[in-house]
């Protein structure tokens, strides 16, 4: 199958490498022009210079980008999306994106006899090099099955969860929990830790009880306690995602004040942490108005 894959960053890069030569024809495209030339010469794959270029002649294309504004602004291009896809091919756009601008770009795409499927990912870094995402797809039946067998190259558990837009709406939910889970462990760890708890101690019982989650058996483990902070997925991303969520929810006028509440606390975090801060680095803030350390 013919294949162009845009946006190589920290995963895409390893999601496309599961579509490199000799399993498809790939193609890929980056914003930074270098990224996708040492890609290809480490692959394979051909570097396509413009967004147009790489879609040209392929049959499903993967867009992987920051948010929906990339995507569409891509699309919209004069040697972008729209101009290299042809009546036929299918769109399958992986961003952590925007329920409604799915739908918009769906609607412009079926005009030109054009397919479009919304296909989230989760799993991190480590799912996509071992090829193990879970993947949320939204669209219909029939694009579905024929896009299955790409995204079986990296995902392990992919779901058609509803029409366009649902793979994005429940990837929204599922990043509103996680930050969530960051937060409120942080808040819990903090107050078991003044009443004279080691944050170790906390964690040890939390995973044996009913408030364990992946924060509190993986992230702060590896990460809070260690002090490590590895940089592996944005807290600028994670603040768009909740973003996501919390407007979804006004949208579709679910109370959700919780949501809400976390929505500003990680607008605040990313605000005060920079641009470059890993998500679970939003620890720190509840650590500084705290004035105490979860270590």
């Amino acid at each position: 199958m013919r294949i162009a894959f845009l946006g190589l960053g920290s995963i895409g890069a390893p999601m496309a490498r599961h579509l490199a030569p000799p399993r498809h024809a790939l193609t890929v495209w980056n914003r930074t022009r270098a990224t996708a030339d040492a890609f290809a010469g480490d692959t394979g794959a051909t570097a396509a210079a413009t967004a147009a270029e790489a879609a040209r002649g392929a049959d499903v294309v993967i867009t992987c980008l920051p948010s929906s504004r990339e995507v569409e602004a891509v699309a919209d291009a004069t040697d972008g999306l729209v101009a290299g896809m042809a009546s036929g091919s299918v769109l399958v756009d992986c961003t952590s994106g925007d329920p409604a601008a799915s739908r918009r770009l769906a609607a412009r795409l079926a005009g030109a006899g054009i397919g479009f499927m919304d296909a989230p990912v989760s799993g991190g870094v480590a799912g996509a090099v071992r090829g193990t995402l879970t993947v949320m797809c939204g669209g219909d039946d029939a694009t579905f099955r024929r896009v299955h067998p790409v995204l079986d190259a990296f995902g392990e558990k992919i779901v058609l969860c509803g029409p366009v837009g649902a793979g994005h709406a429940l990837k929204a939910a599922n990043q509103a929990l996680l930050a969530v889970h960051i937060w409120s462990l942080a808040e819990a760890l903090l107050m078991a830790t003044r009443a004279g708890v080691s944050p170790a101690l906390a964690l040890e019982v939390i995973n044996a009880s009913s408030g364990r989650s992946n924060a509190s058996m993986n992230l702060f483990p590896e990460r809070v306690l260690t002090r490590a902070f590895p940089r592996t997925f944005k807290l600028a991303l994670l603040d768009k995602d909740i973003g996501i969520a919390a407007s979804v929810a006004r949208e579709q006028r679910v109370s959700a004040p919780l949501m809400q509440l976390t929505a500003e606390l990680m607008k605040v975090s990313h605000q005060a942490l920079g641009e470059d801060a890993d998500h679970v680095e939003a620890v720190k803030v509840v650590e500084q108005w705290s004035s105490q350390e979860i270590a």
